[in-house]
Formats: structure tokens, C-alpha cells, sequence
């Protein structure tokens, strides 16, 4: 997983390119809109303008209920890490089958599953011709705004990524 979140506890991946994977649960609290078609069935945010979205809301939410003020490039870090990881289950994970996000100390944890149970992996931006590569940028991008990134299985296959980005 992502070099910058090693920590003794947390087991070496046997993945190149990786750092760590870390068990454990996914956040128990799913963020959920039933939407007007779905009859009350749970909306998941599936596009990353959505998840972006409820992100926003969480964080708004917290912040009115507590009186705390919102620091913008905090929450800007919060957006673009949902993006990322909601855009790389869309494009390598075979869809997004839940999201959560959650604000509390220290931050907003937000958790995004997909289908496919392959690791994310970082890639050199050049290949070995020189070229620079289009894309790869997001994974990096992930493990340098949050404070910890986690990889769980899913029993019912495919993986839950989880990343806190500090609000402060």
C-alpha cells in the first residue's frame, strides 16, 4: 500500500509497489440517500461528483452540530481523496459497491468498496522508453493526503479502501 503509512503493526504486502495492508472493519456507519427512483432502497454514491458531494454534506453537517469551523484545503484534501479512490474503483476495481464517510476526530474517514480484490499499485510516471504516463497519479495522491489508508478483504470478494484525511 502506500509507503508513507508503514507502521509496525502493520504487516508488509507481498504486492510490488505497495506498503502495507492492514485487517480490520470497515467504518460501520454507510452514508445512504434513498433516491425518489429507488423506491427507498440505499443510493450509493457510484460517480465521483457524488461522492464528492456527500463528503461536503458529512462535513457541513459536523461542522454546524459542533459549532467547529471548516478549514477549506482540509476539506478540499477530504474531496479529492474520495474522487480518487471513488474514480480508480469505477476504472480498476469493477465498480463501486458501497461508500461511507464518516467525520470525527481527527477527520473524515472515508471508505469506498469495490469488486476486484487486486491491490492498488503506484508506477513509476515514466516508463522505461522515457514516455511520461497518462493517469497512475491518483494512489499517490491518496497516500499523501491521508493520515492512514487501509485495505480490507471483502468476505463477499473485492476490497474495502479506507483513508482518514485531517480536517486541521
Amino acid at each position: 500500500m502506500c509507503r508513507e503509512h508503514r507502521t509496525p503493526s502493520a504487516p508488509d504486502s507481498s504486492v510490488p509497489g505497495t506498503g502495507r495492508v492492514t485487517s480490520g472493519n470497515p467504518p460501520s456507519t454507510p452514508l445512504r440517500e434513498p433516491a425518489a427512483a429507488d423506491h427507498g432502497r440505499p443510493h450509493c454514491p457510484c460517480k465521483p461528483a457524488e461522492a464528492r458531494r456527500a463528503v461536503e454534506r458529512a462535513v457541513a453537517d459536523r461542522c454546524r452540530a459542533t459549532g467547529a469551523s471548516c478549514d477549506r484545503e482540509s476539506v478540499a484534501d477530504a474531496l479529492l481523496v474520495a474522487s480518487e479512490l471513488t474514480t480508480n474503483a469505477i476504472l480498476h476495481g469493477g465498480g463501486v459497491t458501497d461508500f461511507r464517510v464518516d467525520v470525527e476526530e481527527p477527520g473524515v474517514r472515508v471508505s469506498v468498496s469495490d469488486r476486484s480484490d487486486a491491490l492498488p499499485v503506484t508506477e513509476e510516471p515514466v516508463d522505461p522508453h522515457g514516455r511520461w504516463r497518462v493517469g497512475g497519479h491518483g494512489w499517490p495522491i491518496v497516500c499523501r493526503l491521508a493520515r492512514d489508508v487501509r485495505i480490507t478483504g471483502l468476505a463477499s470478494g473485492g476490497k474495502c479502501i479506507t483513508a482518514v484525511v485531517p480536517l486541521s
